[in-house]
């Protein structure tokens, strides 16, 4: 007698069955070809190589053809190539210094992120405990929510006379103005941390009669902490930009005043030098900051 391959039955009155039949002592195994798990591994591994690797070179691949397109249409503005070669003449010396306002582009960097990082450090020294205060009791946030309110859509260049009038030089003037426009982001981001932290925590630190102390510590600070370095990364954001701002108006050493100078000059290949440079810097300050996070958040998650 004849035998269905894996006990299938044929349809009732179908002559030509679409089930193989043979006889069951010429049964073979069916041969599946092997396949090369090495290779499959390999092919999953290179796709997100790929995929992260080839859309950014795509993206800077199109603007720079935009970019060789305006030179090729417009004769005063440097093509890539130009722009490429007065970049390797910038930085083959970028601190040198023939004068209080003739340096290398390397001070006008230093000098910019020592203003950033004086006022960037203040606005965080006040702004982080005003937000814990302002999201810990309704009284402050009734308080302060309409004089933020009123303040934060300010333009920054709008408090640097205010600066000048009040400290009479222009170094603190742009220290005030990356102060009073990065410190907004740090007061409503840890402000809504604390007030989003569970109610249940509260009632167990009240049930237990913790101290002010414990319960921001022990409770609000692992809570908020998301929050408030969510606030500090825009907040570094807000005050690199003002300060390029700042300094072409305010003039010195600094990246703004630099771009500012080489516009005077009709320098444009410098101006887009610089363009670049503020971006980078900008990116790579925002990096720190997104990995501090990280860290900062995983280790909370850990413990």
């Amino acid at each position: 007698m004849n035998t269905l391959i894996h006990g299938a039955m044929p349809e009732l009155g179908s002559t030509n069955s679409t089930v193989a039949e043979v006889d069951q002592a010429g049964i073979k195994p069916l041969q599946v070809p092997a396949v090369k798990k090495t290779a499959i591994k390999k092919t999953y591994v290179f796709k997100p190589f790929l995929l992260k690797v080839l859309p950014p070179l795509f993206g800077i691949s199109l603007l720079i053809l935009i970019w060789e397109i305006i030179a090729v249409k417009n004769s005063s503005f440097p093509s890539p190539w130009v722009t490429l070669q007065e970049a390797v003449k910038v930085f083959s010396d970028p601190f040198y210094q023939k004068g209080p306002n003739d340096q290398g582009i390397g001070w006008n960097i230093y000098a910019s992120l020592k203003r950033v990082a004086v006022g960037f450090g203040l606005a965080a020294v006040v702004g982080i405990p005003l937000g814990f205060l302002i999201g810990r009791f309704r009284f402050l946030s009734g308080m302060f929510n309409p004089v933020i309110s009123l303040l934060k859509p300010v333009s920054p260049l709008a408090w640097l006379p205010i600066g000048l009038l009040v400290f009479k030089s222009a170094h603190p003037a742009a220290i005030w103005s990356i102060f009073i426009c990065s410190i907004w982001p740090m007061i409503i981001n840890t402000a809504i941390g604390v007030q989003r932290v569970p109610q249940d925590y509260m009632n167990v630190a009240r049930v237990l009669n913790l101290s002010e102390w414990k319960i921001v510590t022990k409770i609000l600070l692992p809570s908020v902490l998301p929050y408030m370095l969510t606030g500090v990364r825009l907040a570094i954001g807000t005050a690199w930009l003002v300060i390029v701002a700042a300094e072409m108006l305010t003039g010195g050493v600094g990246i703004g005043f630099w771009v500012w100078d080489e516009w005077n000059n009709l320098n444009v290949p410098h101006i887009i030098i610089a363009i670049v440079v503020i971006g980078m810097v900008g990116l790579i300050l925002e990096q720190i900051l997104v990995a501090l996070a990280r860290a900062f958040t995983y280790e909370d998650v850990g413990a």
